[in-house]
C-alpha cells in the first residue's frame, strides 16, 4: 500500500512538474506574467491582451447584436425619452446616440429613433 501511494506522489509531482512548465498558447496571453527590464530593475509586469470591440450602425430589418452597440443598455422607461411604448414581445435599446426597437426572441430591428438620447 505505501509503494503505492509513494508511486502516486511521485507521478503527481512528475506531471504537475511539466503542466507549470508548459508555454502558454499563442492566441491566449490573458494573465500571463512577463519580466521586463528597465531603470529599475526586473520587474514582473502581467500581459493583459485587449479585445477590439468593432461597431455598427443598425438598420431597419437588421438583426440586432449587443456585442456591436455603442453604449448598449435597456430602455425601461420610454416615456421619459418621449418614446412610444414598445408593443408586446418588443423593447427599446440604446445603440450610442440612437434608440432601436427590437424584437425580443428574433432580435431584428423594427424601429429607430435617430439622436433620441
Amino acid at each position: 500500500m505505501k509503494k503505492f501511494i509513494i508511486a502516486a506522489i511521485a507521478a503527481s509531482t512528475l506531471f504537475s512538474g511539466t503542466a507549470m512548465a508548459a508555454p502558454y498558447p499563442r492566441g491566449d496571453d490573458r494573465g500571463r506574467i512577463e519580466q521586463r527590464h528597465d531603470d529599475h530593475g526586473l520587474q514582473e509586469v502581467q500581459v493583459r491582451k485587449v479585445k477590439q470591440v468593432t461597431t455598427r450602425e443598425f438598420r431597419r430589418g437588421d438583426r440586432f447584436d449587443q456585442r456591436y452597440a455603442r453604449n448598449y443598455r435597456e430602455i425601461r422607461n420610454a416615456r421619459v425619452y418621449h418614446l412610444r411604448q414598445p408593443a408586446r414581445g418588443y423593447r427599446w435599446v440604446q445603440n450610442g446616440n440612437d434608440a432601436l426597437l427590437v424584437g425580443i426572441t428574433s432580435g431584428v430591428v423594427a424601429a429607430i429613433v435617430a439622436n433620441a438620447f
